[in-house]
């Protein structure tokens, strides 16, 4: 499925190619919850990474957050946030551990995106307080990361678009 997408101010805008163009994750994480400025809705869809296409590059910074775990030596991850540095929207995250992926996030898709029909609640040990995490038949809990892949869930869910 084609997305377009684009930063709040306009200065950025892209378009990519999307076999799993529904949102099924709500990561709870301190890293999206901080980048991303909410709750937990960040990077939570896939695309080919060699169909992405960006106006505007020249207003995108990439952050490359610092990983910090008790009892652990801090180091920095491999995967690069990519937002607008005019007006600081999150926009995909790549990795180069996965380098065919790039990972649009849902709040930056000007395509309507069908609602899911379940919802990954995930990283919720890492979730803040003040987050009213929601529960109920539709949404899967998970203290860290799912078992299953963000493909897995879009297939088993028949919303893969080939």
């Amino acid at each position: 499925m084609h997305l377009e997408g684009s930063c709040h101010c306009g200065a950025v805008t892209f378009s990519v190619e999307a076999h799993s163009p529904v949102p099924f994750m709500h990561c709870h994480c301190s890293i999206c919850r901080k980048t991303a400025g909410s709750g937990g809705y960040a990077i939570n869809l896939g695309a080919a990474a060699d169909s992405l296409t960006v106006r505007g590059r020249k207003h995108i910074g990439i952050y490359h957050a610092v990983m910090r775990e008790a009892g652990k030596r801090a180091t920095r991850s491999k995967a690069g946030r990519c937002f607008c540095l005019k007006c600081g929207s999150a926009l995909w995250l790549w990795d180069p551990r996965w380098p065919e992926l790039v990972h649009p996030h849902a709040s930056a898709i000007d395509t309507p995106l069908r609602k899911p029909p379940e919802v990954v609640e995930a990283a919720l040990a890492y979730a803040a307080p003040w987050v009213d995490v929601p529960r109920g038949p539709r949404h899967v809990r998970c203290e860290q990361w799912p078992a299953e892949s963000l493909e897995e869930w879009h297939k088993r869910h028949r919303l893969w678009s080939p």
